[in-house]
């Protein structure tokens, strides 16, 4: 059982956005108008009963499929039924990317992963990140912000930018620092 609060803020996140999608889907799909918005309350209504049993992955999904599955019962149970309504019900899919919620969460995690590998880095791997990548700096103008030299802001990135590449695959992240034996045999 999930906890009202946790519904609420749910229900305000991720569901209301989809109102204006919502009404118009049903506005192209039912033909009394007046009928709009007491169908889309209890599409709402709906939407809530079935998220106190657990919230839904692909909101946008959920929330459409209820509003299918309502208006071809609503459609059945009229006392003349339409049968290129209902025709019409299964064939037309909503005008929304039903995935769109779940590339946004993908995106929004995999910020949030890109944040924590660059806080991860040395202080100076991660200022040159930040500014080469975040803030969009040339190689020059970081250089000179951090009074070093252009080799230098080169291979700090190089660096982050492998153990960026490393967390956000899973790895630890860490800065690879050649061995005692790596550095001898480079300095021949």
């Amino acid at each position: 059982m999930i906890d009202a609060e946790a519904i609420d803020d749910w229900f305000c996140r991720e569901v209301l956005p989809l109102e204006p999608a919502l009404t118009r889907y049903i506005r192209r799909n039912w033909r009394q108008s007046e009928d709009v918005f007491d169908l889309l309350h209890d599409v709402y209504a709906l939407a809530l009963g079935g998220a106190r049993s657990g919230l839904p992955d692909y909101t946008q999904g959920y929330v459409f499929t209820i509003a299918r599955n309502l208006l071809t019962q609503r459609s059945r149970r009229a006392r003349i039924v339409s049968f290129e309504l209902i025709t019409d019900l299964e064939s037309l899919e909503p005008d929304v990317d039903i995935f769109s919620a779940d590339r946004n969460m993908v995106a929004r995690d995999d910020l949030r992963r890109a944040g924590a590998g660059i806080d991860n880095l040395p202080p100076r791997c991660r200022e040159v990140v930040r500014l080469r990548k975040v803030e969009g700096l040339t190689t020059r103008e970081a250089a000179d912000r951090l009074g070093v030299g252009i080799d230098a802001v080169e291979q700090q990135l190089t660096k982050g930018m492998r153990a960026l590449a490393d967390f956000m695959l899973g790895g630890p992240g860490h800065i690879a620092r050649p061995s005692r034996r790596e550095r001898q045999e480079r300095s021949k």
